[in-house]
Parts: C-alpha cells; structure tokens; sequence
C-alpha cells in the first residue's frame, strides 16, 4: 500500500499545511491511542510520553496531538523540549505505551513533523504506520469516546532528568573530562539545556553555542548542517573536540581539535574498533550501515574481521536489522549513530561521550585516530523536484544509470534516491577519483533534471 503521510522518520512537512495541521496531529493522536489501546496490556487508559524540541509551531501541534489522545480516552505526559532519544528512553523507563516526539529534525523552523515510537522505545515498522494512515484518512474506524471514558493530559518537566542520568551512566567511570575543553553546539533545539549540562556534570570544561531558543532560530545556520561557527570556537579557546547536535539532538557532526570535521562514517568504524578491542564486538559480528555508507567504511570494518550489512536511508530501518540480527552497532554518514545496549535510536550526546572514550581509551587525539578509516572520495548532490514520479519509468535517467555503473565497475557506487522527507532526489557517486565523481554527478544530475522538470 503506498504511504500517503508517513516518510522516512514519521509525517513531516511545512507546519500548518497538510500534512502537519492541528487536524491531522490531532487525527493522528486519536490513532495512536486506538492502536495502543488495543494492544496494551498493562493500562486501561493508554499512557503516552510527548516531547517536542524548541520551533514555535511545536506548541499547537503538541496540544492538537494531545487533544487527540485525551479525546480517545488516553492518558498524556508532555515533557516539554526533549531531545528525541530522551523521550525513548523516557517512554521506555516511565512503562509508557507509546512516545511522542513533535520534531523536524534538522529541517527549517518553518517545517515540523511527528515521528512515534512503541513502549519499548522503538520507532514502528511500516505496517503499523499504515494502520495508523488508514485511522486517520478514515477516523469512522476509531470508536468515539465520550463522558468518563475521555483522558486527560500532564506537564511532567522532571522526566527531563531521567535521561540526564541515563546518559551519564553509558559514560565509561574510569575515565575523567576534568582535563577537557569541550564545545557544544546545540542549534537551539532540544538538547539546548541537556547537552552542556551533561558535559558539565562530567568534568569537562564547556562552551556552549546556539543554547537560546526563541522559537524560530533552530538549526539557523547553526547546528550539525552548519558547523563554521562550532570550528572558530574550537581553534578560538583551543578545544580538545566539539560537538554539534541537530534540532532534535539525534544525529552528531564531531570536529577534532584541529577545527576538522570528521565524517560519520569515521567514528562508526572508530567505535567498531574499539568496542571489538574491548570485547563488546566480537570477530564475525555484523555492523549496519545504509546504502550511502562510504566504501571505505565498508573495505575497513571487513579489515577488522566484522561484517558489514546495508539497509534502506532511515535509523529505524538500521534498528529493525539489528533487532532482528543482533547487532549492537550501526548508523549513517549524516551522524545518526545506534549504540543498541545503551539507545533505541540514534543519539547525538551518548555519541559525543562515546567518541571522547575513544580518545581516552587510545590516549590519542581524534584527528589521529580518525585517519585509519580511509573514506572514498564521495559527492551529494540534491535536485529540486516538484513531485516524485518513479524514477524507472523514465528511460532517458535508467540508461544514464548503467552508464554511470559500467564506468564505476567494482570501484565505486551510484545512488539514487528521493528524499523521505523533502522533494529533493538525492545524486550519491563515490569512487577513489574526486573529478570523475564530479564529473559523472553532473551528468545524472543534467539527466534528471531534464527528464523531471
């Protein structure tokens, strides 16, 4: 069945437009709550944590969802800003049957959406995202509630704390931050107050950037898809690392000392090494990655005896093949990263304790350690569409594509996808030759453009 709201990570979109519109936030609270009062076990009335992260349109849609869930009888928590591995981990912690998070991510402040996940923290399978479209588009499907049997709703602020703690306790207690200067940017999203106070707790000696929300400046040239700033910073106070989060706190770009961005690829085969030294890994267990993992991340995890298995774009579509396979490792080039025995889903902070683990347990300095995993050149370009027809039915692109693939060889890879959450199609080519990647990007993306526009 096509999926008509959902994308990659739950509905997302310009608020205030369909599909992120009070009614449908609040369609959409009636659904979660319907399905989860069928499937639970444990309360009469469902119970369901909300977290948002700081954009200004998170206050209706937060109250429309939660409208929602009162008007089908269930029982919400609102948290308020929380970064979206915090609200997992609360849902999980707190028995909840379901989270909540009202969050775009590293989108605009103008855009917003909702992504949702079952009692056990973990995002929901396809299948249930269905069922829950079918709710909304049809609601004569979801039983009315009325009198005695309607909910009610809860501000909770202290849940915030729970993670806190949480995360703290992933961090390794033989080592210390006390001899650390650590700047963090937190694109004045979620992790604004939870992501220095972390640090601080830890020892580490904190500058913080972007810690002032107001509702219209999250992700504003700032944050993980903007990390200019974040490497002045680094150079200007000499920092041992930085760390830059998105809006919601869920993905992490990582800058070493010498103000240098590191690619998330790197710290996934830098944190397979030494969970396989440290025997966390163990030789012929299997770390995920998507289709636009690097090569070299790929040639480098084989190196050390590991599999290396790929998955669709999307950090739930990592989680369900870990779940599934056992893995405990796994993440994507954009820094979401899944520590499975600490987090459900990405998480941009435990991510951040675990790189500086890794420069103490190898006593070196990220830069130095970075450079083991040698990465293909790679390039990503982003086409604007209008829609998103099937990229097979047009000719002119799928012969452009094996000619492209016969160039490539063994040696290099083509993708070619749609955004799941924006209209862009995205143009990924890597290869060991920067100007030939350049040079056959131009050509698909002259190609689609022409064919698509």
């Amino acid at each position: 069945m096509e999926r008509k709201l959902f994308g990659t990570d739950g509905i997302r979109g310009m608020a205030n437009k369909h599909p992120m519109t009070c009614e449908i936030a609040m369609a959409l609270g009636r659904a979660v709550t319907h399905h989860f009062q069928l499937q639970s076990k444990k309360h009469k009335r469902p119970l369901i944590i909300v977290g948002k992260d700081t954009r200004r349109s998170c206050y209706m849609l937060e109250q429309a969802f939660s409208a929602g869930v009162c008007s089908q009888g269930g029982k919400v928590i609102l948290t308020g800003p929380l970064p979206t591995p915090g609200v997992a981990f609360v849902t999980g912690s707190m028995r909840a049957d379901a989270g909540v998070v009202i969050s775009a991510s590293h989108n605009a402040y103008s855009d917003n959406g909702i992504k949702i996940f079952d009692g056990r923290g973990y995002k929901l399978p396809d299948e249930v995202e269905l069922q829950l479209e079918d709710m909304i588009l049809n609601p004569d499907i979801v039983p009315m509630q009325t009198g005695p049997d309607l909910g009610k709703a809860m501000r909770l602020d202290e849940v915030v704390g729970r993670y806190v703690v949480h995360v703290k306790s992933t961090f390794n207690p033989n080592y210390s931050m006390d001899d650390m200067r650590v700047v963090i940017d937190c694109a004045n999203g979620a992790g604004y107050k939870v992501g220095p106070m972390i640090f601080s707790e830890l020892g580490a000696e904190v500058f913080p950037i972007h810690v002032d929300p107001d509702g219209i400046n999250i992700n504003n040239k700032c944050g993980s898809l903007h990390p200019s700033l974040c490497q002045d910073e680094i150079l200007r106070f000499r920092a041992d690392i930085g760390f830059c989060l998105d809006g919601d706190a869920d993905r992490l770009v990582v800058i070493d000392a010498l103000g240098k961005v590191v690619d998330g690829d790197q710290l996934i085969g830098l944190f397979a090494k030494k969970m396989l030294a440290e025997g966390e890994l163990k030789v012929g267990d299997t770390v995920v990655g998507t289709v636009m993992s690097n090569l070299g991340l790929e040639h480098f995890i084989k190196s050390l005896g590991l599999k290396f298995a790929r998955v669709k774009v999307g950090d739930r579509y990592i989680m369900e093949y870990m779940r599934t396979n056992g893995a405990i490792l796994g993440g994507e080039p954009s820094g979401h990263i899944i520590l499975k025995t600490h987090s459900t889903t990405g998480d941009g902070i435990l991510s951040a304790l675990k790189t500086v683990e890794c420069m103490k347990f190898y006593k070196t300095p990220l830069h130095e350690l970075t450079k083991n995993v040698k990465l293909f050149p790679q390039i990503l370009r982003n086409v604007v569409v209008k829609s998103k027809p099937p990229l097979d039915t047009f000719a002119p692109i799928q012969n452009m594509v094996k000619e492209i693939e016969q160039t490539l060889g063994d040696m290099g890879r083509m993708i070619l996808r749609y955004s799941g959450t924006e209209n862009l199609l995205r143009i990924m080519i890597e290869s060991e030759s920067e100007e030939l990647n350049k040079s056959l990007c131009t050509k698909m993306q002259e190609c689609v453009q022409k064919e698509l526009d």
